[in-house]
């Protein structure tokens, strides 16, 4: 079964003026904004540098 991604969108939606990065889902604004009509792949992709970003946060 395919399965779309979903926004990692928690709803505090504040750049932070360091990272110019969401407090909330860590994305950029240009991922933010490409989101909507994102394929897939983008999406992964996206998904992939939150983690990372998230990752980085916690080391």
């Amino acid at each position: 079964m395919w399965q779309t991604a979903q926004s990692p969108c928690i709803g505090v939606c504040q750049l932070a003026e360091k990272t110019n990065l969401c407090t909330g889902c860590l994305r950029s604004l240009d991922e933010i904004r490409r989101w909507p009509k994102a394929d897939e792949q983008e999406k992964a992709a996206i998904l992939k540098h939150v983690r990372q970003r998230r990752k980085n946060q916690t080391a």
